[in-house]
């Protein structure tokens, strides 16, 4: 159930979820290092005779500290802490509300950053970093505007990774082939495409896309 703030409308719906689970063996052993990176961090500090206040919390979560006039500062690590923290270590989880087979979850995350640095790159060239209107009709017509590039943007770098032209392009080169195509208009006539290179037709049909004339 969501109420919008402007309007007061509510609207109710029900989704089902899907939590998907992975581990990544790289992660792992990157998560585990950096982990034990810390550890040393926080023991040579404590054992230097300055700890840094700010990491109180840490020190006492990993460390059992005893001071002796004589030995000065003795630590015990709290392995079964450690141990807890390090079970997780390469473990990341996605929620969707729509898509149910993990493996294509999982291959739609791994684009996910391409596909927003182009989009945010298309959202420049459409004005929409600001959302500034008058009314929420005008928002959620520019949030759909913004829906629908993204529609786009996701079946491009799909066709893209089927017909292999990744190797040859990235995703915001593929984009500027297409971008320096015109689009000529006269008030009452029929707007018309200027002429497409080789190049742009050969794109149009990796695509599957008819090109515009």
């Amino acid at each position: 159930e969501e109420t919008k703030k402007r309007s007061g409308e509510t609207i109710h719906s029900e989704r089902r979820l899907y939590l998907h689970l992975f581990h990544n063996d790289q992660r792992a052993v990157e998560d585990k290092a950096a982990f034990n990176d810390l550890l040393d961090q926080l023991e040579l500090e404590l054992l230097s005779g300055n700890p840094d206040p700010a990491r109180e919390k840490l020190y006492n979560r990993y460390f059992e500290i005893k001071k002796t006039p004589i030995r000065g500062v003795k630590l015990t690590p709290k392995q079964e802490v450690i141990d807890e923290a390090e079970k997780n270590y390469g473990y990341f989880a996605l929620l969707s509300n729509d898509i149910k087979d993990p493996l294509v979850a999982l291959d739609i995350y791994r684009s996910k950053d391409l596909i927003e640095k182009a989009f945010g790159n298309l959202k420049e060239r459409l004005n929409l970093r600001r959302t500034g209107v008058s009314s929420e009709e005008n928002l959620d017509g520019k949030l759909f505007v913004q829906f629908v590039a993204l529609i786009y943007l996701a079946y491009i770098d799909t066709m893209m990774r089927e017909t292999g032209l990744y190797h040859d392009y990235t995703l915001q080169e593929l984009l500027d082939e297409f971008d320096i195509i015109e689009r000529f208009e006269h008030p009452g006539k029929q707007s018309h495409i200027g002429e497409l290179t080789t190049k742009q037709f050969e794109l149009y049909r990796s695509l599957k896309v008819e090109p515009p004339i």
